[in-house]
């Protein structure tokens, strides 16, 4: 049985991924910085048949990631995989309005998170695997009033292309996946009470929005045997938009 972990697994695309990899025979430990979440999320394997572990991490703090990657490796005996899609947004305030802060926090969180989770999974993966960060669209191109997100973003794209580089040798591939938006409960929020979801899915060539399943099932298969020989890339998960 192949096993892996899922970071930011408690909603969204991080328990979409969980689930599938769950559904197609692997173990999973469920990481997520609210615990209940990741907890939710394993009964919901669990009631399925699945194998899943609820960890709680919090991506931000080196000792909470090293803990939690090790936990999840020793309760497989190490793993196959891991999704990096723990992470946080920042809209609506030009460069100029945000304060550095906010910047370091953004930053924080999206691109130094996903380096510590990198940088503690790499080694229980010595023996090849995959990895996939779950980046943004906002990490190819400009969205307008997100400075530090489309900073940081960019710099996850950047991240997976040197880590697949350098530890192509070692076996293990490192993708990133760049969704537009996704009808997260995230998202959703956010989008309450206004135009944002009629808006945003009119300036998509598919005419609509992305369910998380849809992009949680581009990891999955990045991080599967018939993605064996695809490393490095950045896979637009986004109806057109790029195009």
């Amino acid at each position: 049985m192949k096993a892996g972990l899922v970071t930011g697994a408690g909603s969204g695309i991080g328990r979409a991924a969980a689930i599938e990899f769950a559904r197609q025979g692997a173990a999973v430990a469920v990481l997520d910085i609210d615990g209940a979440a990741a907890a939710e999320t394993v009964g919901m394997i669990e009631k399925d048949g699945g194998e899943a572990l609820a960890v709680t991490v919090d991506i931000a703090d080196e000792e909470s990631v090293r803990s939690a990657v090790e936990r999840a490796a020793t309760a497989y005996d190490g793993f196959d995989f891991a999704v990096n899609n723990a992470g946080m947004t920042s809209h609506h305030r030009r460069l100029d309005e945000m304060g550095l802060a906010e910047f370091e926090r953004v930053v924080q969180v999206n691109l130094a998170g996903t380096f510590l989770c990198l940088k503690y999974e790499l080694p229980v993966l010595a023996g090849g695997g995959a990895i996939v960060n779950v980046a943004s669209n906002g990490g190819l191109y400009a969205i307008p009033s997100a400075p530090a997100y489309v900073a940081a973003k960019h710099g996850v794209v950047g991240l997976t292309k040197v880590a697949a580089v350098d530890y192509a040798p070692n076996g293990i591939r490192v993708n990133a996946v760049c969704p537009g938006p996704t009808r997260t409960p995230g998202f959703d929020k956010v989008a309450a009470g206004t135009e944002m979801i009629a808006m945003q899915a009119a300036i998509t060539p598919l005419g609509r929005l992305a369910a998380p399943e849809e992009a949680a099932a581009a990891a999955v298969w990045l991080c599967s045997d018939a993605a064996s020989f695809v490393t490095g890339i950045a896979l637009s998960v986004d109806g057109g938009r790029r195009a």
